[in-house]
């Protein structure tokens, strides 16, 4: 093979990369723990956090903090997933590489 077809082989591959990259960032994720939901963008940009007042008092706030920690946590490994599952076949070998 040729180092021009290997440039346009790599071409390629960084395109798809970058699209597939590009297909996460843009998706919705959400998470959700008990009365406390959050969506996130696919780059772990929250968008919204939404909780059902009509289950909470105002006595059950430390409750909510650990309930609001759970669903971000949830929505950030659902980002992770989905970014392992695109990514994967583009990165082995390089991991941390998004």
């Amino acid at each position: 093979m040729n180092i021009q077809a290997m440039m346009k082989q790599a071409q390629k591959l960084q395109k798809d990369m970058m699209e597939a990259k590009n297909e996460i960032d843009n998706q919705t994720f959400i998470g959700k723990s008990s009365f406390v939901t959050v969506e996130a963008k696919g780059n772990k940009t929250i968008t919204k956090i939404k909780i059902d007042t009509d289950e909470i008092s105002k006595d059950d706030i430390e409750m909510l903090e650990d309930l609001i920690m759970v669903a971000v946590n949830d929505v950030m490994q659902q980002i992770d997933k989905q970014t392992d599952e695109k990514m994967g076949k583009y990165t082995q070998g390089l991991p941390g590489l998004f």
